[in-house]
Formats: structure tokens, C-alpha cells, sequence
């Protein structure tokens, strides 16, 4: 077993370093293209927190065990929403608008409600999967829509676009999407090793792999809430969490379709009252204090704890 845990550990490093120099790359590349501040900041930084998951989920849907795979969406979109937020309400006072809310929340949620409905089925078609990935493009058209009302992500003015030439960045970025393929099939074989040893369930699995895929948005949320950026906070987790949502399980389905009766309709019902207690949280005065951190917190403990 010591050598699977050297893989889970070792696979979630080099997941989260290569997905984040992927990001790095493929803004780069972006704006050395000219391609608009709208469409980086919209669609590629807010793809691009969702790579680990859609590299783990992928590679478990190929491998036949499409319920890790939705595992590890449905863990990581309640640790988006619960230790993600509840973690950088701790650090700072996150404040939105309500607009945010019931835009870019609003689509999270029904997002995050149209995957349920599918999993309470207890199997996802590829029809389902289909389905998800079309509602994908249809939120990323609409997410486009908005952006061009809202100024650019502060943090891409730091990033120079000629810092490499193209050719080198591209080498770079190519390199990045290998290492995390590669680094999300070590995680996966050393999850499931672990959990054949253990006698784990697929749902503390997917939590393992699902918190683990959520590093770089509790790394942004943690970085964003020290610079009190608290739009950053929310924003980045609601479009993880509709990309996790429509893209990654759509994906998945498409890829590996089978049955999801394993995670269960409790663990299913969670992730939308998870993501419906926080928008609460957000929408009621705008913000979310420590004290609602603190119940986030304490409901992804107990969704951890109950997943044993």
C-alpha cells in the first residue's frame, strides 16, 4: 500500500503544477494571439481549474468505473462550495453582487441539478453525456454574453504574453497536458489500489480524488481572499463547478457510460443543497461571513466523514 500512497501523493503534486502551467501556457499563447481578455479570462482560466478533474474522470470513465469517475465531479463540486468557501470566508469577508448570483450562480445551480437528475437514475447513457456536453457549450456561450459586461480578471495583467517565444510555449504547454494525463492515471491506480486494500467505497474514493482535483481552486480562493479579490472567490468556483457539472461528466459519459447507482441519492442530493446553501449564504446580504464558513466547513467534515 506504501506504494500506492507515493502515487496518490505524487500524482496530485504533478496534477496540480502541470494543470496550472497548462493555464499559464495557454494564456499566454492567448495573448500573444491577440485573443480578447473576455475569452481568456472566461473560458480558458475558467476551463482551466477543471483540468484535473477532467483528466481523472476521463481516464476512470476509459478504465470502465464511470462511478468514480461521477464520484469525483459530485466530491468536487461539494468541496468547491463548501471547504473551498468556507476556507477563504475564514481568511476574509467574501462579498458579491447580486447580479453574480443570479446570473453566474444560477447557471452553476441548475448545472449542478441537471447532473443530478441524471445520476438519480442510477446510469448515464451517452445520450446523457451528449446532452451535458451541449448544455456545456450553451453555458459557455452565455458566460461569453456576460463577460463582455464585465472588466478583465486583474490577475492576466500580471502574465506577459512574450515572455517565450510561440513555438517554446507551445512545447510548454504540450509537456503540461501530458504530465497531468499521466499524473491523473498515477492518481487514479493509487486510489484504487488504496481503496482494494482498505475496502474503501467509491464515494470516499471520488472524495479523495475530488478534493485533491480542487487544489487550484482552493489555491486561487485562498490567494484572491488575501488580496480580498472576493469576486474572484465566488466566480472561480462557480465556473468550476458548472464546467465539472456539464463538460467533465459529459465527458465521462461519452466516454465510459455505465452505471452510478453506488454513489447514492444521499451524496447525489448533498452536492445541490450544498451549492444551494452557499448561494443562500451569498445572496442573503450579500457576502458570506465567517460564521457561514464555518457551516461549510462543518458540512464538508461531515460529507468526509459519512463517506467512510
Amino acid at each position: 500500500m506504501a506504494v500506492d500512497i507515493v502515487r496518490v501523493v505524487a500524482g496530485l503534486v504533478i496534477l496540480v503544477i502541470a494543470a496550472d502551467r497548462l493555464v499559464l501556457s495557454a494564456v499566454r499563447i492567448a495573448k500573444v494571439l491577440d485573443v480578447s481578455a473576455i475569452i481568456i479570462g472566461a473560458v480558458i482560466v475558467g476551463f482551466g481549474t477543471s483540468v484535473p478533474e477532467f483528466v481523472v474522470s476521463a481516464v476512470a470513465a476509459s478504465d470502465g468505473n464511470l462511478e468514480l469517475a461521477m464520484s469525483n465531479v459530485v466530491a468536487s463540486n461539494i468541496a468547491n462550495v463548501t471547504l473551498v468557501l468556507g476556507v477563504a470566508a475564514l481568511m476574509a469577508l467574501i462579498t458579491t453582487r447580486t447580479a453574480v448570483i443570479r446570473r453566474e450562480g444560477l447557471l452553476m445551480l441548475a448545472s449542478v441539478t441537471l447532473l443530478a437528475a441524471f445520476l438519480l437514475t442510477g446510469s448515464v447513457s451517452r445520450i446523457a453525456g451528449a446532452v451535458l456536453l451541449a448544455a456545456m457549450v450553451g453555458a459557455l456561450f452565455i458566460l461569453l454574453r456576460w463577460s463582455r459586461d464585465e472588466d478583465a480578471p486583474a490577475d492576466l495583467d500580471t502574465i506577459d504574453a512574450d515572455k517565450n517565444p510561440l513555438a517554446v510555449e507551445a512545447v510548454y504547454g504540450l509537456v503540461a497536458l501530458v504530465a497531468t494525463m499521466v499524473a491523473g492515471r498515477v492518481l487514479l491506480d493509487g486510489v484504487v489500489g488504496i481503496g482494494a486494500e482498505l475496502g474503501l467505497g467509491v464515494v470516499f474514493m471520488g472524495v479523495v480524488t475530488g478534493v485533491g482535483t480542487s487544489l487550484p481552486e482552493l489555491s486561487a480562493a485562498v490567494s484572491a481572499a488575501r488580496r480580498k479579490q472576493t469576486d474572484i472567490v465566488l466566480g472561480n468556483v462557480l465556473g468550476s463547478n458548472t464546467f465539472n457539472s456539464l463538460g467533465v461528466a459529459g465527458l465521462a459519459a461519452v466516454i465510459g457510460p455505465g452505471e452510478v447507482g453506488g454513489l447514492g441519492a444521499p451524496v447525489v442530493v448533498l452536492m445541490v443543497a450544498a451549492a444551494l446553501a452557499a448561494g443562500v449564504f451569498a445572496y442573503t446580504q450579500q457576502r458570506i461571513s465567517k460564521l457561514e464558513g464555518l457551516i461549510l466547513l462543518a458540512v464538508f467534515a461531515g460529507f468526509a466523514v459519512l463517506s467512510l
